[in-house]
Formats: structure tokens, sequence, C-alpha cells
């Protein structure tokens, strides 16, 4: 999922899609309903609300398509999704103290949508503001946005070069951290305590800069044999991981210390609930 995919309202992500042709976004339905009522299950809430709001659920079974949005894993899947009119008519039926700035909060994405079409890098500035607001240092936020232009420009690669599926790339990118870092990308956000959070938004310095490393190195050898398809370029992520890999292994000789590691950015009630969890698995096996 990359961050053009994503919009931010009060520390909540939701998932959006632009037509090009039409020039219309479109919002995932249940992230909008997660974000104003904060529901632990928001699928579940959307249900019973359009059960209850007979009118409500015609509307929006009428009017808003399905329209395929990466999950964090990076699979595409199809999904409620409404645009800036459909949105408003749901924020109606929705008892939320947030309805209004959420009214404000749409508005203004629309027009900055206008904006990064002239100048992209309004989009590049927003992306540092909202680490900023995250309480991420200066360092950090120049690798995370040094690593996404990595990111970008291998990906792009895989798209002209016979790789075009989502799936694809989230197999692919799995096979290049399994060689640099040892673990999956499933496994590495086990670690870190992590579910439905961006991996990459959670990685210390080091873990960014070997990301970058194994994907800038990737994206070189795959070039330089012309990789098109699955398989070579799955040759290409082994061997671009592997170089990775052995720079981490050396830093890791000489200091001692793991690059992959267990930190992560979460806020200190999750942190706190994810140590309760782990007290109680404890408990229960004595």
């Amino acid at each position: 999922m990359n961050e053009k995919s994503l919009a931010v309202f009060e520390s909540k992500k939701i998932r959006r899609y632009y037509d090009e042709q039409t020039e219309i976004w479109y919002f995932s339905v249940v992230d909008v309903v997660e974000a104003l009522t904060a529901s632990p299950n928001p699928t579940d809430y959307l249900k019973k609300l359009r059960k209850r709001d007979v009118e409500l659920g015609a509307y929006l079974g009428t009017n808003c398509p399905q329209v395929e949005m990466a999950t964090e894993t990076g699979k595409m899947r199809k999904t409620l999704g409404g645009s800036v009119q459909h949105i408003l008519r749901l924020v109606q039926s929705i008892p939320s103290p947030k309805a209004e700035p959420f009214k404000q909060w749409l508005a203004k994405v629309g027009y900055e949508r206008l904006q990064d079409m002239s100048d992209p890098a309004r989009s590049l500035d927003r992306a540092r503001e909202y680490w900023q607001q995250l309480g991420r240092s200066e360092k950090w936020i120049q690798q995370r946005m040094m690593g996404q232009e990595t990111r970008n420009k291998l990906t792009d690669y895989w798209k002209d070069h016979e790789v075009t599926k989502e799936d694809e790339y989230a197999i692919l990118t799995n096979i290049i951290h399994q060689e640099w870092s040892g673990v999956s990308v499933k496994k590495h956000k086990a670690i870190k305590g992590l579910k439905a959070q961006n991996l990459r938004d959670h990685m210390s310095e080091a873990e960014l800069i070997f990301t970058a490393l194994a994907e800038l190195s990737t994206r070189q050898i795959a070039e330089s044999v012309e990789a098109a398809g699955m398989i070579e370029n799955a040759d290409a992520g082994k061997k671009g991981g592997k170089i990775a890999k052995n720079a981490r292994l050396e830093l890791e000789r000489k200091t001692g210390k793991s690059v992959i590691t267990p930190e992560n950015y979460l806020p200190p009630a999750k942190k706190t609930k994810q140590l309760k969890e782990k007290s109680d698995r404890a408990g229960n096996k004595e």
C-alpha cells in the first residue's frame, strides 16, 4: 500500500482510490466508519447500520461501487467505495462528534488532489508533516522518504516488465524481505507486535536502510539482466536481498546487536495492551 492510496483523518488511515478518467475520489466506506466511530469491528457496525437505516442501505447499495483497494499486506481486495457525495450521506446517519471535522477534512482532500497534480512536492511535504506529528526524528523521516522513493522505482520497473498484479508485488516483496532479514514480512510484523499497521512505518533507521539497500540492489540487478516476469524478477530479488543480508550480518558481527528489533512506534496504550496480553498468555501456561 503506497502513501498516495492513503489519507489520514485524526491519525486514522483511510484507503482511497482516485479515478483519473472521472476525476473522482473513492474512499473506503468501512474505513470511514471506523474513523467516525472508533468501532473495534467497523464492518459489523456498517452491516447493522444498513439494516437499521433501510434508506441508507439502499442508497449505498445502489450508488457505491466495489473498488479494488490494497490491504495492509499489499493484496488487492474489492471494498465498498464512496465518492465525497456518498460519504457525506453516510456521515449524516452516524452519530459522531467527529462528523463536522470529518466533512471539512473531506473537502480539503479534494482540494489537495488538485494541488498535487500541479505540484507533486506538496504531497511529499504532507507526508513529512504527518510523520513529524507522530514524533519521528528528521533523520528517520529522511530515511523513510528515501526508502519510499527506492521502493517506487522498483515497482515501476516491475510494472514495465511483466509484473502487474498486486499479489505478485507482495510475493516479490516478501522474497526480498525474507532474503535480507531472515524473516518474512508477516513474521517481522509479529516480532514488532503489529497487526494492520504498515511495517515500514514502524521500522528502525537500520531496518529502513537495509530494506532500501535490498530493493535498490534488486532493481539494479534486474535492470542489468533485463529481468521480466515473476521467475526472473524473483531471482533478482534473492540476489539483491542477499547483498543486504551480507551487509546486515557484518554489522551485527561488529556491534553484537540484531538489526531486526521488536521496537515499534505504537501509541503507549497499545503497547500496554500488548504487554498485558503477553502476561496473560504466560500465566495460562503455568
